[in-house]
């Protein structure tokens, strides 16, 4: 970013209170829709491309654009806000890191035969006995 374009971001004001848009930060996805809903359509058009603007809110400027008209978008953001609206559309993509976020490991399969259980000590001697006593007992 220029350093003139950042002068720009910096004395732009946000349309919101600051009280709002903290509580916006720090708020669960369903928190944030409830957030959402309580700013006009106009103003609301305009907070998305604001936070959008701004790395650390992005992604709630995402979510408040998926709940804006297209119209409304690029009135208050121009091409960018077209693009928002578009890009606000959009499926997620899932990364890499999505399936290790849960836990689960990766399922493999055997690709040779499975072997009969082995004995264990116990087992073993147990047999070894009988075999002995049947012996002794045959002689």
């Amino acid at each position: 970013m220029m350093p003139d374009q950042r002068a720009l971001l910096e004395d732009e004001p946000c349309p919101v209170a600051d009280q709002t848009l903290g509580e916006m930060y720090r708020a669960s996805a369903h928190g944030l829709n409830e957030l959402i809903a309580t700013v006009p359509p106009k103003a609301r058009a305009l907070l998305a491309v604001y936070c959008y603007r701004r790395a650390h809110l992005a992604s709630i400027g995402l979510a408040i654009a998926a709940t804006c008209e297209k119209d409304d978008l690029t009135w208050q953001g121009g091409s960018a806000g077209a693009a928002l609206f578009e890009r606000s559309r959009e499926a997620p993509k899932a990364s890499p890191a999505d399936g290790h976020a849960t836990g689960r490991r990766k399922i493999t399969l055997a690709t040779n035969p499975v072997s009969p259980p082995s004995l264990s000590d116990a087992e073993a001697d147990a047999e070894a006995e009988a075999e002995a006593q049947a012996i002794a007992e045959a002689e």
